[in-house]
Parts: structure tokens; C-alpha cells; sequence
């Protein structure tokens, strides 16, 4: 934490030096160490603050003391989101310790409405996040811009952040051409989702699938794997199939390198009823079945970490308004987010509890 409050000190602070009575170091850890206490409104960060002076002394520089929510505000209001996101990505390289692992890492895309930033006049903040569950940290994010969509912030997205040797998966929104060229042309691989958005090639994908020929033929290669999980009174059965004859694809060379296809069928049984789900997904990965499943499953952490921002740190109901305060909140709800999961706190807890034990007195 001390590396990460000199790492603080960096941000540029564009405010005019003689009227600065609070640095803007001290106020983002303020805001930081609040966030990991529970704390999610401004005048609650400001209580949160006072409560641990004592501890905010020992740490932070506060020349004229803990600031007021009000000036708390404004600050968050001002600083450059991309600030902010080098804050993040020094915390990344801290906690990092996995150089040299050969295992393709998996990088989950999705979107995440912060549905309290909105008003009357004003849409709610859409923010698009790059995840990395093996190393439990969010690589970056974008804002979507009211007046375009998830498919114009990815590439953005892919342009701020390192995502050489990983697997890249998004939902069916992101499954565009140009995307797909972009995940390739920057060294890494895709598995993108299938829906009727891709119309012909999606239909082709679901009638090749329906052969059972094809299937049967599929587990013979050894290009199936089935898991069967049993939790909340209920089962669930996943068959995964992946294939490389693609050849016969009517527009393969739209999709640049795009080697495979895959399909999972999850089957849901809970007393006397039981529902089946089928999803079908296109990838550049060859016929490598069990990092298929890995990036598949992998794809519900990022969905895991937009629940623990809603849950965990209520963001959804924090009305902050101002777009570029917000922003600035969630990227620090996720610093957060990652701390409380490596944090040392002497036994396995959940993450509410963590945050508990982080909001008691820091002294």
C-alpha cells in the first residue's frame, strides 16, 4: 500500500498551486482507503477519513488536514481519468508475480451501465472493462459515449492496453470483423460469442452443431469435454465441442485467422425441471479443447466483478452525477476490489467481510 500512495504522488494536478490546500494525492487515497471501508458516499469518505486520522497522518502528507466532502468532490471531478487508470495499471504491475507463465491468460471484455450517474437529462455512464481473473485485476476501461455503442469503445479499449499471449473473449455485441482483426494484429487470440447479430454465419454455425454425425465425430477426435457441477439444490451438466473444420464457412476470410468453432450446451436440472441453454462461439484458437472451456468459463469474472461493484460497494446507488467523478470512482471501486482479494486478513472471508473488517479502526 505505501509503493501505491508514492505512485499517487505522480498524478498531475492541474489545479492552480496557490489556491491547492489539499494534495491531490492525499485526497485519491483518502478516497481509496474509504472505498475499501465501505464507505461510498462523499460525506461518508469524508466521516471515514476523520474516524482514522490518527492512521491518515501516519501515512499521507494532509497539510491543512482531512479535506471536506465537498472539496473531496470537486477533485475527483477534475482529474483526468487516465490518470487515474496509470494508478491502476502501477497496481497491476505490484501485484503481478505470474512472469513467465507459459499458460495463455484469459482477458474477459464486457460493458457495465453505473446506473445512478444518470438523471432526467442524462444518461447513465456505460463503462467497458478488460478483466484478467488470474491475476484478479481490471487492465483498463472506457467510457461508451452516449451516442455510440459498446462496438466502437472495444477497439479503443484494445488500443490502451497490453493483451499480447492472452485469450480474449467478449460477448456478442463485440463479435465484429474488425475487432477480431484488431485482437490478432496485437498478438493475442479471440473466442467471441455467436448471436443472430452475425445472422448467416450464426444460423450456418447452430445447422452444422444440429448434425450428430458431426458431434459424434467431435468426441471421437477428443474435442469434447463434459463437467457436471452441483450447487443450490440444483445440477449442471456442460458439454463443450470445438472444432477446426472450418473451411466450409462462406465468409472465413472476413474473420481474420479464425481457426475454430465451438458450442456448449449447459443442461440445468432442479427437481422436477430442467432447461437447456446452447451457445456457440467462433475462435482463432486451433483444436485445443480444455483452454476452449477455460476462456468459456472464464468470461463469468468479469461478470462476477461487475456483481461485487454492485453488491459489494453499492455503486449503482451512488449518485454521483458528474461524469468525469464517476469515472473516477469506479476505477477506483475496482483498485478496491482487487486489494480486498489479496489483502492478508488471516483467514479466508468473504469480500464483504473483508470490507467490514477494513471500515473498523485503522490504528
Amino acid at each position: 500500500m505505501s509503493e501505491l500512495i508514492e505512485r499517487l504522488k505522480r498524478i498531475r494536478d492541474i489545479r492552480q498551486e496557490w489556491k491547492i490546500k489539499h494534495k491531490i494525492s492525499d485526497i485519491i487515497a483518502i478516497v481509496l482507503l474509504a472505498l475499501l471501508g465501505n464507505a461510498d458516499e462523499w460525506e461518508l469518505i469524508e466521516d471515514f477519513a476523520y474516524a482514522n486520522e490518527g492512521f491518515m497522518k501516519k501515512h499521507l502528507e494532509l497539510p491543512n488536514g482531512i479535506p471536506s466532502h465537498d472539496t473531496i468532490q470537486r477533485v475527483m471531478a477534475i482529474i483526468d481519468p487516465k490518470e487515474m487508470q496509470n494508478i491502476q495499471l502501477a497496481w497491476n504491475e505490484i501485484v503481478n508475480s505470474e512472469e513467465g507463465d507459459k499458460l495463455k491468460k484469459i482477458l474477459n471484455i464486457d460493458g457495465k451501465t453505473i446506473r445512478g450517474s444518470a438523471n432526467a437529462k442524462k444518461k447513465a455512464l456505460h463503462i467497458v472493462s478488460a478483466y484478467s481473473k488470474e491475476g484478479g485485476i481490471c487492465l483498463g476501461q472506457t467510457v461508451v459515449n452516449e451516442k455510440e455503442n459498446e462496438i466502437v469503445a472495444i477497439p479503443d479499449l484494445l488500443d490502451e492496453i497490453s493483451i499480447k499471449d492472452t485469450v480474449v473473449t467478449i460477448d456478442a455485441m463485440g463479435t465484429q470483423t474488425d475487432i477480431a482483426e484488431k485482437i490478432i494484429d496485437k498478438k493475442a487470440d479471440y473466442v467471441l460469442a455467436l448471436k443472430g447479430n452475425q445472422g448467416n454465419l450464426h444460423k450456418d454455425v447452430i445447422d452444422y452443431f444440429n448434425d450428430l454425425e458431426f458431434r459424434e465425430k467431435i468426441k471421437k477426435d477428443g474435442n469434447y469435454h463434459r463437467t457436471v457441477e452441483k450447487a443450490h439444490g440444483q445440477m449442471e451438466i456442460r458439454e463443450y465441442y470445438q472444432t477446426d473444420d472450418v473451411a466450409w464457412i462462406a465468409d472465413k476470410s472476413k474473420w481474420k485467422k479464425l481457426k475454430s468453432i465451438g458450442m456448449v450446451v449447459t443442461t440445468t436440472k432442479k427437481e422436477d425441471k430442467e432447461t437447456t441453454e446452447t451457445r456457440y462461439f467462433i475462435s482463432s484458437l486451433p483444436v485445443m479443447i480444455l483452454l476452449f472451456v477455460k476462456a468459456i468459463r472464464g468470461h463469468w469474472a468479469i461478470e462476477s466483478m461487475h456483481w461485487h461493484l454492485d453488491v459489494t460497494f453499492r455503486e449503482d446507488s451512488c449518485k454521483t452525477l458528474e461524469t468525469t467523478a464517476a469515472q473516477n470512482l469506479n476505477i477506483l471501486r475496482k483498485l478496491a476490489l482487487n486489494i480486498l482479494r489479496v489483502i492478508d486478513v488471516g483467514k479466508k472471508c468473504s469480500l464483504k467481510r473483508r470490507t467490514f473488517r477494513a471500515s473498523c479502526n485503522w490504528e
